[in-house]
């Protein structure tokens, strides 16, 4: 496999990928996520093979990478969440002090800052807090990975955050 064998590898992918499935899924609790992980583990491990020590157990440098995607992805997720949380709470912090009119005129101006995004970034924006689908359903429907998604979704957060007054 160091060397760039493609059966080598496909025979690691082969007898490996069910067991590292089960362990994330073990891990995680979500199917699609454990998918993800898992597929990462093998593009890691094939970007790295040459720097693999052989007397090292493969096994174990798989479940170990496993481990750490899973830990790596529930921290970026982590940070996510909180980013959605802080949204929510501004948003019931204003529709709170708001009347419906004034509430029809941020509308009117949140939008026209949303409208400002670059096209994807948008689009993901707007199939997410809009449409209401989930990263995983989005990154289906505009065939990009789930971290493009989640990237995306943070830098609209960020640009909104930034540039919208604090005193509409």
């Amino acid at each position: 496999m160091q060397k760039g064998d493609q059966e080598a590898f496909t025979y690691i992918i082969n007898r490996y990928n069910r067991k590292l499935f089960s362990y994330a899924v073990s891990l995680s609790g979500d199917h699609s996520l454990s998918k993800d992980i898992v597929q990462d583990v093998f593009i890691k491990t094939f970007e790295y093979r040459k720097k693999l020590d052989p007397n090292f157990s493969i096994q174990g440098f798989l479940y170990r990478c496993t481990y750490n995607e899973f830990i790596n992805n529930y921290h970026k997720n982590k940070s996510l969440l909180k980013v959605h949380e802080e949204y929510i709470r501004f948003l019931d912090m204003h529709i709170d002090n708001t009347s419906e009119s004034d509430f029809e005129k941020i509308a009117v101006i949140v939008n026209n800052y949303i409208n400002k995004l670059p096209k994807k970034c948008r689009e993901v924006f707007v199939l997410s807090k809009k449409s209401g689908l989930t990263n995983i359903e989005i990154s289906e429907v505009l065939n990009i990975s789930v971290k493009t998604v989640e990237s995306h979704i943070s830098n609209a957060f960020k640009y909104l955050r930034s540039n919208i007054p604090d005193n509409i």
